[in-house]
């Protein structure tokens, strides 16, 4: 075509062109939430709900460790595919992507510790070694390990790698302090919650890097939240207030899934008041 008969045309190509990538930025920066009170709070709740889960599944149904972590492992990559998929934040799909990292989590290192008999120090061990392979390899590519800048697919897939063996590393932690170090299911609770209220110490009156505060907060709470599920699932007799693995389930899933609900229609009602306004 002459250019010389639409001049306009370079132009208009340029512009949609323009907002063609500043949609697909926005799209991908979309698909993560906001790191805000209620994010821990959820997350804590899907942990303790993944440990007790992954417990019910591989002990109470008596599926085993190796064919649990195998099940659990397909339900991951069946909700990441779904969340790879995606093109903006779905809190339901979110979070259901974390569960699943975490009941996968919890009968992985069971596995590793139990079943393979190399025990929760040794194991800790090897995740910690995966875990900061991940981060290695993820901050000399992108020069970044920021969790609220996610551009590309590749850094998506690193995140949530780095979420399933960080949720793995937390159960070996919380099952070695429970169970190894002598301080229990509630002691080793409340050291996990001192530690993450010194984390959130050090956020709010230090300028440490938040990239970095936000991995050691987000390792410490499948601890918190694996030692938590223990005292609520195990008898009285062994530390615990003997729940149950079904109903300990039960009652974590509830409250997450109204989480979820009230997260969805607050992100749906936000999304409609910006339309309005545009």
């Amino acid at each position: 075509m002459d250019l010389a008969k639409n001049p306009t045309r370079p132009v208009r190509q340029i512009k949609l062109r323009s907002r063609s990538r500043a949609a697909w930025s926005i799209s991908h920066m979309n698909k993560l939430p906001e790191i805000t009170f209620g994010f821990w709070i959820m997350k804590v709740c899907a942990t303790t709900l993944g440990e007790t889960a992954g417990d019910l599944l591989s002990m109470t149904l008596d599926v085993g460790y190796a064919v649990s972590s195998l099940l659990l492992l397909g339900m991951f990559v069946v909700t990441l595919l779904g969340q790879l998929w995606s093109k903006c934040y779905h809190p339901l799909l979110y979070w259901t992507v974390i569960l699943s990292t975490s009941t996968a989590g919890t009968t992985m290192s069971d596995f590793m510790d139990r079943t393979l008999g190399l025990g929760y120090a040794k194991g800790a061990l090897i995740l910690s070694g995966v875990l900061l392979a991940i981060f290695t390899y993820w901050h000399f590519t992108e020069e970044s390990l920021s969790v609220v800048n996610i551009r590309t697919r590749k850094v998506e897939l690193l995140y949530w790698f780095a979420i399933l063996f960080s949720n793995t590393l937390g159960t070996a932690l919380g099952d070695f302090l429970a169970d190894d170090s002598g301080l229990g299911f509630g002691g080793g609770a409340l050291l996990i919650g001192c530690l993450l209220a010194l984390v959130t110490g050090v956020f709010y009156f230090t300028k440490i890097s938040r990239v970095l505060l936000f991995w050691v907060a987000f390792v410490l709470t499948r601890p918190f939240g694996a030692t938590l599920g223990d005292v609520l699932t195990k008898t009285h007799e062994k530390g615990g207030l003997g729940f149950g693995t079904i109903g300990s389930s039960a009652v974590l899933a509830g409250i997450l899934g109204i989480a979820m609900c009230y997260a969805t229609f607050k992100q749906n009602s936000e999304a409609n008041a910006t339309r309005a306004v545009e």
